[in-house]
């Protein structure tokens, strides 16, 4: 069983997810657990208090150590604590598959204008973003990168639909037909319906994309 920590302000944005594919079938079979951690019941004081304003000036608040570190500390198993920021490793297919294979991830959801960096230089292990561009926080991006991880686990999906889709193999999957094979006048290649299997499998190697 994958173990799933997901620290946040917003426990509230995760709860749809724990619904829908791949996640309900996930829970289902046992095959992870998920934790949402709300950063507020580590708060300083009554009135909640989890971020202060940055040594050295600038715009906007930082989450304080304290709260963190109390969130991280309830945690008994920490193998893998992924810190979600501006400026960690781009997250790509082979890295999805590398987290897939853990024990435990514990995901910190910054907020505001970041996270209190000795957290992340002590207590991280790693640091991820999702591509060069910034979000309100770390909640779309943990779900974002938890959808990836979670349909990789034995039993989620058939093994072949993961071997052999976008970033797999270096690749960018071929386009995709249904039914019908014509509308509107828009036709489906003709080799797609040909029945011809060697063809086909070589127009979808032709089709498909390094990246």
């Amino acid at each position: 069983m994958l173990e799933i920590n997901i620290i946040t302000l917003f426990p509230k944005l995760f709860e749809e997810f724990k619904n829908v594919l791949p996640f309900n079938r996930a829970i289902k079979n046992n095959l992870i657990k998920l934790n949402i951690i709300n950063l507020k019941d580590f708060a300083l004081d009554e009135r909640g208090t989890v971020d202060d304003k940055p040594y050295g000036g600038g715009t906007g608040m930082i989450l304080r150590p304290e709260p963190l570190y109390k969130a991280l500390e309830s945690i008994s198993n920490r193998e893998e604590v992924i810190a979600l920021t501006p400026k960690g490793e781009t997250f790509k297919q082979s890295l999805a598959q590398e987290l897939s294979e853990k024990k435990s991830l514990t995901f910190i959801c910054g907020r505001y204008e970041g996270i209190d960096q000795r957290i992340i230089d002590n207590l991280a292990t790693k640091e991820i973003s999702i591509g060069n561009f910034v979000c309100a926080g770390g909640e779309a991006p943990a779900i974002t990168i938890l959808e990836s991880i979670v349909r990789l686990l034995p039993g989620i999906l058939e093994e072949e639909v993961t071997q052999k889709e976008s970033f797999s193999e270096d690749t960018l999957e071929h386009p995709q037909y249904t039914r019908p094979e014509e509308f509107k006048g828009w036709k489906v290649p003709d080799v797609l319906i040909s029945g011809n299997h060697k063809e086909i499998e070589n127009w979808k190697k032709q089709n498909s994309r390094k990246f």
